[in-house]
């Protein structure tokens, strides 16, 4: 592996000057930007396994793993012989395909609320059919989401958002009408008081969207309990309860969030690893609320290249392998180890951290105190988060550029490069101590 510090960035500055003239910011979504870091980003090449290469040679452990699809690796071998096998037989047919339909048996094999699922093309999709379907169905309008999380950049979901627009530092985004925002009320994660208090302001709430597991905030746990009183409350008032599990959804257990928990929402959305790191999204529930749907329902939602083959052949091979539960197993052991190490490593430095964590999603987060929504992870030490962002790149690591984004461990992620990781921590963490 080349070090950061042999090699020039002739290549990904000429790239970055040509993108700033070309795309607002020179990226394609907003958190690749660095703003929260500072510097430039790196342009990606390829990638193999744990690690990624820029185009200027450098290669890096990578804890992105394109923000949570990656749960085998890069490039797993038999993901891509499939997609080479399929390509042959066409990119896109806009028609029904068999593939989808094995897709479907998948998912709803292994996600406890979903009967019938819909596949379309991004989680911001699955997001967005979701509210409709809900709001079809209970004839209300309004929606509660909990503060800091980010269920995609529709309308509805950007009051008081997590992910790039927490990164960033913006506003409710101009472009959302007031009338929409109006109808979006919200919550702190973690605090079932003020969710019941919100209850009794508000008698015509048509759905509740959470992500059980928080990700657009770092990633935060919910506390023991809480999401089972969120499913009584939700019931209790006749509304419908979405876990977004676009990043949780095989990734903490095949069956998501809902599974480990034990806990049912009515609609699911899904996305990231069920495409196995084709763009795609999803998402299911009973076959009484599905029925909704047109064609068979009134509530319309339709994408011309929802169940591309391709999408559908990279998502089945992998969901096929997470059948194997002994991988969760190897994820739990690996995330654990590298938590610890990270953890131990800031200690040994004098750098306060706290370090979250379930399965094999985790943040680091430069705080003094237990994160446990957006208040709490909103105290975070920007700026020493991005010193130790630089420092870990420039030992060969690559972090999410933003101190609110969760971080993923793949199979990939071998013991040896568990172990190389922190050491590169302890490295970094002495660089910015003081």
């Amino acid at each position: 592996m080349s070090s950061a510090r042999e090699t020039t960035r002739d290549r990904s500055e000429e790239l970055f000057a040509r993108a700033v003239e070309l795309m607002p910011g020179g990226v394609n979504s907003p958190v690749r930007a660095f703003r929260a870091v500072g510097g430039m980003p790196q342009f990606i090449r390829s990638a193999n396994g744990a690690t990624i290469t820029d185009v200027d040679g450098r290669t890096y452990i990578d804890y992105v793993g394109s923000w949570g699809p990656m749960i085998l690796g890069h490039a797993d071998p038999e993901i891509v012989a499939a997609l080479q096998e399929a390509a042959t037989r066409g990119t896109s047919f806009g028609a029904p395909n068999e593939l989808e339909v094995e897709l479907a048996e998948e998912i709803v094999d292994a996600v406890p609320s979903i009967e019938m699922v819909r596949m379309v093309n991004s989680g911001t999709e699955a997001t967005m059919s979701a509210i409709r379907l809900a709001r079809g169905v209970t004839g209300r309008n309004k929606l509660v989401k909990f503060e800091g999380c980010y269920h995609g950049h529709g309308d509805s979901l950007l009051v008081k958002a997590g992910s790039g627009v927490a990164t960033l530092g913006l506003p409710d985004s101009p472009g959302v009408p007031a009338s929409l925002a109006e109808n979006t009320l919200t919550a702190p994660f973690n605090d079932l008081d003020s969710l019941e208090q919100v209850f009794k302001q508000h008698a015509d709430i048509a759905a509740v969207i959470i992500e059980p597991i928080v990700g657009n905030m770092g990633c935060v746990p919910p506390q023991e309990g809480y999401l089972k009183a969120v499913r009584e409350l939700t019931s209790r008032h006749g509304t419908l309860l979405i876990f977004d599990e676009v990043m949780t959804g095989f990734r903490v257990a095949r069956g998501g969030a809902q599974q480990l928990y034990g806990v049912m929402p009515d609609i699911t959305t899904l996305g990231k690893i069920i495409g196995g790191g084709l763009p795609v999204g999803a998402y299911g529930g009973s076959r009484d609320l599905m029925d909704h749907i047109a064609p068979v329902g009134p509530i319309y939602q339709a994408g011309t290249l929802s169940g591309n083959p391709l999408s559908m052949t990279a998502g089945l091979t992998t969901l096929k392998r997470l059948r194997d539960l002994s991988i969760y197993e190897t994820l739990e052991r690996a995330t654990s180890k590298l938590c610890n190490g990270l953890s131990a490593a800031a200690e040994d430095a004098g750098i306060e951290t706290v370090i979250n964590r379930v399965g094999s999603m985790w943040t680091g987060f430069f705080n003094r105190e237990p994160v446990t929504n957006w208040t709490t992870a909103n105290k975070s030490d920007r700026k020493l988060f991005g010193r130790f962002f630089h420092a870990m790149l420039d030992h060969g690591v690559y972090l999410a550029p933003s101190q609110f984004e969760a971080g993923f461990v793949s199979l990939a992620h071998s013991d040896e490069i568990i172990d190389r990781t922190i050491s590169a921590a302890g490295k970094a963490f002495d660089s910015i101590k003081g």
